[in-house]
């Protein structure tokens, strides 16, 4: 792939007639990018911050967090929820869109509807709520029998566009009287690119709890330190890697 030579280079790797790459692979066809080579993906990290779920789901978990709280200021509880509708991208119907029964772990953080189910029930979406203890409250299933996705076009459409990458969800909670709640809708997840500035700190605090949860006080305060911006920029590679290690 060298165009120009050099030691240990093949010049037609790709465009060699009938054994190279393009022809074997391409029809003859040569690459073709989306855009050039740059620090695109480093821009558009996405970061899980908020809760430990599938991606596609992280903005309902945050939708269904913010109706959680308008359930209570409505005097109401899941038990007056009749149904909920929740519009997201075909990503997330086709991925996390789950009925029936779930048996695991694995099984609970790939089901959109037991995602947005533990918000709304408890107010919080942890690890621990995959558990079988918590999966086992049978509030949780019976709300899940009341949700239906739909495919929203436009988080779809969004989901894909290069110059923003949504992971666009929506709820909208209908009662047992037949009125409803403001549907809430969030289209970017605190972790995307568009949320920095409120991520950036979520991500630092979460990144110091973890560093305790491996190294004593005074090495996880170090690592931290050489972490912040303004001294990770200082630190050469091996060095900073250096800090991670552990003596036997």
């Amino acid at each position: 792939m060298v165009k120009n030579g050099g030691v240990g280079a093949i010049n037609s790797v790709l465009t060699a007639k009938i054994w190279g790459f393009y022809d074997v692979l391409f029809k003859g066809k040569e690459f073709k990018f989306q855009r050039p080579y740059g620090s695109y993906v480093m821009e558009n990290v996405l970061f899980k911050i908020s809760y430990p779920a599938e991606f596609h789901s992280q903005t309902a978990c945050e939708a269904a967090m913010t109706l959680h709280h308008k359930l209570k200021e409505a005097g109401k509880t899941v038990e007056d929820i009749k149904h909920i509708r929740i519009r997201t991208q075909e990503a997330a119907v086709r991925i996390i869109d789950k009925k029936g029964p779930l048996h695991n772990y694995a099984d609970r953080d790939h089901c959109i509807q037991y995602m947005v189910a533990v918000p709304l029930i408890f107010g919080r979406l942890t690890t621990t709520d995959y558990s079988d203890a918590i999966a086992s409250d049978p509030r949780i299933d019976a709300l899940r029998e009341k949700m239906e996705c739909v495919e929203e076009v436009k988080f779809s459409a969004e989901y894909h566009h290069p110059d923003k990458r949504s992971i666009g969800n929506a709820i909208l909670i209908t009662f047992n009287n037949g009125t409803t709640l403001e549907e809430v809708e969030v289209e970017y997840p605190v972790g995307h690119k568009f949320r920095r500035e409120e991520g950036i700190p979520l991500l630092m605090e979460k990144f110091a709890r973890h560093l305790r949860g491996r190294f004593d006080e005074a090495k996880a305060a170090r690592i931290e330190g050489a972490s912040i911006k303004g001294a990770i920029e200082d630190i050469e590679v091996d060095k900073y890697v250096d800090l991670y290690v552990t003596e036997k």
